[in-house]
């Protein structure tokens, strides 16, 4: 199961509500205890250029447990050149979005969640709520897709995962510091909308999959970061993309965004200037990633780091 994962790498409105969130656990390891020691990141980062236009294409972490050393070579020229920055959501709404997420999500049919459960998923899940602490009617009022959500974030919170040291975090403020202009490719609403529209049955298919992967959630993660931070662009599109086994998740949630943004890329490449777009990294690996959907129209990527 990878959606769970892939959560941490595409979805940028989720984090805004890691805020709201409990605070991460007393003995999580201070962002600066392993910085300092661990040798500087190679994320990878393509290239997609013609005759006067180059957009260079960067995959993120929306959320780290500790600082990466990330920032230099080609991703600090790249960035350094471009005189603008493409973003998921616009990097001032991250922020401002957690009251729509939490208002969308609100059930509308009168009844609780747990009660549109059946035995064996209302056991599953009162297990999964209790392995966190959880009171088992903490997301009674809310739809199903958000209790999958919070469920994926909470583990990572108190893990001492957190959004300072996301890349998102990092990129939106040095482009504030430029006064960089910022284009987003999604707004909140509409990444809101991706979950609020999933059908009923897979949203129950998605929560089954959250909970399957909380005994591993940790590791599983741990391998994601590992995998970005080396730039293994295969090996992070075989953990987030390649084991789901969902259609209509990933059709959703990643290959029709891309496609989308694959058509954006394409008509702003008829405007000459530097651009710097930086999204999810669960976007820029595997089958159906943006790479791929250019190529499908005949615009080559080249991998430069």
């Amino acid at each position: 199961m990878s959606i769970m994962k892939n959560v941490l790498c595409g979805a940028a409105c989720a984090f805004a509500l890691f805020s709201a969130l409990p605070a991460a656990a007393e003995d999580a390891t201070p962002a600066s205890s392993t910085a300092e020691s661990a040798p500087p990141a190679r994320p990878a980062l393509w290239k997609v250029a013609d005759d006067d236009t180059t957009i260079w294409l960067f995959g993120t972490i929306h959320i780290l447990p500790e600082n990466v050393a990330w920032y230099a070579g080609p991703i600090a020229k790249a960035f350094d050149a471009s005189s603008e920055l493409v973003t998921e959501i616009p990097i001032d709404k991250t922020q401002d979005s957690q009251a729509a997420i939490i208002q969308q999500s609100l059930r509308e049919d009168g009844k609780a969640l747990r009660d549109t459960l059946d035995e064996k998923e209302r056991a599953a899940y009162e297990a999964g709520m209790g392995s966190l602490g959880l009171p088992p009617q903490a997301f009674d009022r809310n739809d199903t897709w958000f209790a999958a959500l919070m469920l994926t974030l909470i583990p990572l919170k108190t893990s001492g995962y957190n959004l300072e040291s996301g890349i998102d975090t990092q990129i939106g403020a040095m482009a504030k510091a430029r006064q960089m202009p910022n284009e987003a490719l999604e707004s909140p609403e509409y990444q809101i909308s991706l979950f609020d529209n999933l059908p009923q049955e897979t949203q129950r298919r998605y929560l089954d999959e959250v909970l399957d992967a909380l005994p591993t959630v940790k590791s599983d993660i741990g391998a994601i970061v590992t995998a970005w931070k080396a730039g293994k662009a295969d090996k992070l599109a075989h953990l987030l993309n390649e084991e789901e086994d969902d259609p209509d998740l990933r059709k959703v949630l990643l290959t029709d965004r891309n496609a989308h943004w694959a058509k954006w890329i394409e008509t702003r490449l008829k405007k000459p200037g530097t651009v710097f777009i930086a999204v999810g990294a669960g976007h820029l690996a595997g089958e159906g990633s943006v790479q791929d959907q250019l190529a499908r129209d005949g615009i080559s990527s080249e991998r430069v780091q």
